[in-house]
């Protein structure tokens, strides 16, 4: 396996795909790189370098006690790139990838990065606060850490339906699609999963968003029962300059699954603009 070390000992799994320009994916949660074949697979096969790692604690990186937050995960992706030597960067993050892309350009500045795409991201903030009142009860992310803790593998079986929209009329999900999913999800660390529920909700990108000054695609879904859009993507387009947003009528949370054709089709066409 491609693999390497972070300067805290933590063995980083990668795959590496094509040639040409690179595109890094960041993958959401509770998955890991295996989330991304369909696009890996289609931009290799339109002559790009496609890569996409498994966070630390999840699929096959190494799974640390601590470390499980948006500052180490974002200098886990700077390792990858300076490791890899990339140069001209797209950066692709979905759900929970998204705070890794932002918070690695907040520390890491763009000087590597070319464009970067979010999709059905949590940026810039998940969580409801007297600022952000659109944003979701802390409640419903402390059920989570509960429902993980109490009984892991049901609990995400569970979360499929709210993940892939299987709870709305004409949704198209195969078995297999959500065993899967759910596959992917149990190779993480419990403490992973558990963690960065308190990550992804809590971390505040705002600032972060203001550093990007590369063309930026923002993609969301308008019936995302996971990230709303109204509290996270519309947002980040707003808070970040110039960025494009476009907006899947109809559509949840996964959408490199559920709409990966369209999505293929409007990363490629970002990528050749």
């Amino acid at each position: 396996m491609s693999t390497f070390t972070t300067r805290d000992g933590c063995e980083i799994y990668y795959k590496d795909w094509g040639q040409g320009q690179p595109v890094v994916f960041c993958h959401g949660w509770p998955l890991d790189a295996d989330m991304w074949e369909y696009q890996m697979h289609f931009l290799a096969e339109h002559g790009l370098r496609a890569i996409a790692y498994d966070r630390r604690g999840f699929g096959r990186s190494g799974q640390p006690w601590t470390g499980y937050d948006y500052d180490t995960f974002a200098d886990d992706l700077s390792e990858l790139i300076e490791t890899l030597d990339l140069q001209d960067v797209v950066l692709v993050g979905f759900s929970m990838g998204g705070g890794d892309v932002a918070r690695y350009i907040g520390r890491h500045g763009t000087a590597r990065i070319a464009r970067v795409a979010l999709l059905s991201a949590v940026t810039p903030l998940f969580i409801k606060t007297a600022a952000h009142p659109q944003g979701v009860d802390k409640a419903v992310f402390d059920g989570i850490k509960a429902g993980i803790l109490a009984d892991r593998p049901q609990f995400l079986d569970d979360f499929g339906t709210l993940f892939y929209g299987t709870n709305r009329e004409g949704a198209k999900v195969s078995k297999g699609i959500l065993a899967q999913t759910l596959q992917i999800a149990l190779l993480a660390s419990i403490k992973a999963t558990v963690d960065c529920v308190t990550a992804f909700s809590e971390t505040d990108f705002f600032a972060d968003l203001k550093k990007f000054d590369v063309p930026t695609l923002v993609v969301h879904g308008d019936d995302d029962q996971v990230v709303p859009f109204e509290a996270t993507g519309k947002l980040a387009a707003e808070n970040i300059a110039g960025a494009t947003l476009k907006v899947y009528p109809g559509a949840p949370h996964a959408l490199p699954f559920t709409h990966k054709e369209r999505l293929n089709a409007d990363l490629l066409a970002f990528l050749q603009a």
